[in-house]
């Protein structure tokens, strides 16, 4: 991994007046209650012991530590609570210890600052020189060394405590998982007011790019490769490459420094492999928790694109045609910034065969490109996506390729929600094309979205490798919150799902026309929602 080879080699670190060596002296005397070794001493491998000696051994020519700021990355497992209360002990009660310092762990909710909290008091507990010269406010999870002032604090960034602080300690656990940003921002700024303050991010892999933990994770990354020269800054980034194995153990070792001494478990580890080869969701958790492989969507991916990939045999449309399979459209409307797409739905022996038309603003193409980080320019010369004239999709545009799908194929229904697509339902229905509605709530999209991943998963869905759809379905991230029915959602704000939301409409509704179901069964009543028979 670029950037931490001198982690795991035998070269000099620089402790010209012995900081560092001062640091791992006091954690070494330090006893933990789970620990295995002789007398439970607190187990310090190689790997840590060399982060610890980068964090405070370098320092200018007046003693002043140069590290300000630690980006620690690491998988679950390896044992980083352990880590982070033994420097937290350092600061309040061992040889970094400053009169009155003020020395803090902000986790992300009130349990995980208990749990920090606790951890440090079992290692406190175990040495009676320490457990003699603490006093624990337990209300408050703290630990106050009297005879200085000195104190450690567990705090909630969910919490409200006054944030007025000047620490000269802060460790900031799994910051991507923060649901509020102001107390780590405040405790930041505070600490940058105090001479010789440290401040230490301890996560795993965060998810998405608007996360607390995104800005600080993409500097880190730019000090990790040199693209950024910042000796206060020590970015220290276990992270696998997207492109490597992940079930590879060779991957894991590589990412997860504990592991050639026990921590975390490779049978676990082994289990949890196997069981996320067929669970897209379990695989990106595995990714993220255990290979530092940051997701791109901040909830649960829909399926193994791997899986998805799979589906990308071609798509024939003049077989289509000439053979006249039923066909199933639906449409997903926009007004602006979304894509507006049709999706074309054949089943052809146990196969859905599916295609769309994409439709978006021409005005500013590339704008929305860069917007989007996609090349829709590209995609336009290809004939992937159609550009309409204006910054809003033109629906007489939409409207008019309807009618040509509906010529070309034949066609047993066309699904709209009514949302935005009232007036050229009305204007299909008048010339007697047969036009549902398909709201897209979750009582209808659930089922939809469980038939579309039962088509996936069972191989069964295909799709012609088309690569807008593709992208659409690589946003998706799925919330099963409600009674057990998925709904999608996009991963990121700048992501578009249309396609994909498009796709399961028609795919469900071409399942329901298979199996010989009314295609015109549909609910009209005063509920908001409806469900198909």
């Amino acid at each position: 991994m670029d950037g931490l080879t001198w982690i795991f080699d035998d070269s000099p670190i620089a402790d010209p007046f012995g900081y560092g060596e001062r640091a791992v002296k006091f954690l070494r005397m330090l006893k933990h209650p789970k620990s295995r070794l002789p007398g439970k001493a607190f187990q310090l491998d190689p790997p840590f012991e060399r982060i610890v000696r980068a964090i405070y051994g370098p320092t200018n020519a007046h003693g002043a530590r140069l590290v300000r700021t630690v980006f620690l990355q690491v998988g679950k497992g390896s044992r980083k609570t352990s880590l982070s209360a033994a420097l937290a002990l350092l600061h309040a009660f061992g040889p970094e210890r400053v009169p009155r310092g003020q020395n803090f762990c902000v986790a992300a909710d009130k349990a995980q600052a208990r749990v920090a909290f606790e951890e440090a008091m079992s290692i406190v507990d175990e040495i009676p020189q320490l457990a003699g010269a603490s006093r624990p406010v337990d209300s408050k999870n703290r630990l106050t060394h009297p005879k200085s002032g000195s104190f450690f604090e567990a705090m909630a960034s969910d919490g409200s405590r006054a944030h007025a602080r000047t620490p000269m300690f802060v460790l900031v656990d799994e910051l991507w998982a923060h649901k509020k940003i102001d107390l780590w921002q405040a405790m930041r700024l505070g600490a940058s007011k105090v001479a010789g303050s440290l401040v230490i991010v301890a996560t795993t892999a965060g998810r998405g790019n608007e996360s607390p933990d995104f800005a600080v994770y993409e500097y880190a990354k730019k000090v990790q490769r040199g693209e950024v020269i910042d000796p206060t800054f020590l970015p220290i980034i276990f992270e696998a490459d997207r492109d490597t194995p992940w079930d590879d153990e060779a991957t894991w070792a590589s990412v997860l420094p504990g592991l050639a001494y026990g921590y975390p478990d490779l049978p676990s580890l082994r289990q949890l492999a196997i069981e996320a080869k067929e669970r897209p969701a379990d695989r990106a958790a595995f990714e993220q928790f255990f290979l530092g492989i940051r997701q791109d969507n901040s909830l649960a991916p829909f399926v193994d694109m791997l899986v998805y990939d799979e589906g990308k045999g071609p798509v024939d449309l003049d077989e289509m045609e000439a053979e006249q399979h039923p066909c199933w459209l639906a449409v997903d409307l926009s007004s602006t910034t979304d894509l507006t797409v049709i999706v074309a739905c054949w089943k052809v022996g146990d196969e859905f065969v599916v295609w769309p038309w994409y439709f978006c603003p021409g005005d500013n193409l590339q704008r929305r490109a860069d917007r989007d980080h996609v090349n829709y320019p590209e995609w336009s010369k290809d004939g992937f996506i159609e550009p309409t004239s204006g910054n809003v999709v033109d629906f007489d545009r939409v409207e008019d390729q309807v009618r040509e799908l509906a010529a070309r194929f034949n066609v047993r229904e066309i699904s709209f929600d009514p949302h935005l697509g009232r007036q050229i339902m009305n204007n299909l229905m008048a010339d007697g094309l047969p036009v549902t509605e398909f709201r897209q709530g979750w009582f209808s999209m659930g089922p939809a979205i469980k038939e579309l991943e039962r088509a996936i998963v069972g191989r069964n869905f295909r799709h012609g490798g088309h690569p807008v759809l593709r992208w659409n379905f690589e946003n998706i991230a799925v919330d099963s919150s409600k009674v057990d029915m998925p709904m999608f959602h996009k991963g990121r704000s700048r992501d578009r799902i249309d396609g994909a939301v498009a796709a399961a409409m028609a795919v469900a509704r071409c399942a329901a026309g298979d199996s010989g179901r009314s295609s015109y069964d549909v609910f009209t009543g005063d509920l908001e929602e409806f469900a198909y028979a």
